[in-house]
């Protein structure tokens, strides 16, 4: 059995009503990529930083799982000596 770790975290930066998340995913063969998502509070709403820092988490995350799937289409597409149509599926 192989074992292979990559790490992944993510930056919160809080500026008046924003908040903006950075999320990087590194893997062990040096492959890095990086998304970032921005949660904004409307002035009336009520101050409660968390909300803000799982939206923007999630956003980057989103992102970056979007990232990552086009960076594995794009190696099938590179590794198929067929050079056939691309279809994933993700379940």
């Amino acid at each position: 059995m192989r074992t292979r770790t990559w790490q992944m975290h993510i930056d919160l930066f809080e500026q008046d009503n924003s908040t903006r998340a950075e999320a990087v995913l590194r893997t062990d063969s040096g492959t890095e990529l990086r998304h970032v998502g921005v949660a904004r509070r409307h002035p009336g709403d009520h101050d409660v930083p968390e909300i803000g820092d799982e939206l923007a988490a999630c956003r980057a995350l989103s992102g970056l799982v979007h990232e990552l799937l086009d960076a594995t289409i794009a190696d099938i597409q590179a590794n198929d000596p067929s050079g056939g149509d691309t279809t994933v599926d993700l379940n």
